[in-house]
């Protein structure tokens, strides 16, 4: 996948405890750029919290993270500005219950990156149209279904065109029959080369749309390699067992 160009996202022995406990275990990661990249693992194997890690939302104790080659573990870096930079859909969908369809994808275009109204309005629109909610740009959250709401999400992260995308399990809220359309919106993002990296337990997904897959066990990564090969022939026995319980 390389091009070349340094990664879109670079962790570096990433350590970040919890008191005690030792959640990431000098992890060290690469993300290029049109690279989607899967985190799959038990619950509690440090998954959320590596996407937390470089989002800002959580410190990290040791190691750092680049993106774009640029350090954003450092203490004096502006938080708020790296999260401008990059596009984050979480479990919960967090939309505004006060605020259109619309007024939530648009928020962060126009009060962050000062996007005019008109300008941020026909993106929206034209993202929403094309996932077959433009008719929805007027509509309120909580007339929406799940599903709807999380694609409304996805849209609301990308409508800024974000460097990096980091989707935390955006499935597991969802009742069965509304996974698929929204795992239908990461594919067209992957098709439309977005650079993605994502925390997932939907395998049979993360083997079709995923570059890599990164398996995370106890805060440390395992196994890693191309998605296929992982998933179909792992090499390492905690893999295998791993996947032995989640795969039908």
């Amino acid at each position: 996948m390389s091009d070349g160009t340094a990664p879109v996202l670079e962790l570096r022995d990433v350590r970040c405890a919890f008191g005690d406990h030792e959640v990431l275990r000098g992890v060290s990661l690469a993300v290029r750029r049109h690279e989607v990249v899967a985190l799959i693992g038990a619950s509690g194997s440090g998954k959320s919290t590596l996407l937390r890690t470089v989002n800002l939302l959580e410190h990290i104790d040791d190691g750092q993270i680049l993106l774009a080659g640029a350090d954003i573990s450092d203490p004096r870096v502006d938080g708020d500005r790296v999260r401008a930079r990059i596009g984050t859909v979480f479990q919960a969908y967090n939309l505004f219950p006060h605020l259109s369809v619309l007024d939530n994808v648009t928020l962060a275009a126009r009060l962050v990156h000062k996007v005019p109204r008109p300008t941020a309005e026909a993106r929206a629109l034209d993202l929403l149209s094309t996932i077959g909610l433009g008719s929805k740009a007027k509509a309120f959250p909580d007339t929406l279904s799940g599903g709807q709401q999380q694609r409304v999400a996805i849209v609301r992260a990308v409508v800024t065109e974000p460097e990096l995308l980091l989707l935390d399990e955006i499935t597991s809220a969802l009742d069965p029959e509304l996974v698929g359309e929204v795992l239908d919106l990461v594919r067209r993002l992957k098709d439309d080369g977005a650079t993605i990296l994502m925390a997932t337990h939907e395998m049979a997904f993360a083997r079709e749309v995923a570059d890599r897959v990164v398996f995370l066990d106890a805060g440390s990564i395992c196994e890693e390699g191309p998605a296929r090969r992982v998933l179909a022939t792992p090499s390492e026995p905690r893999t295998r067992e791993f996947l032995a319980r989640v795969l039908p």
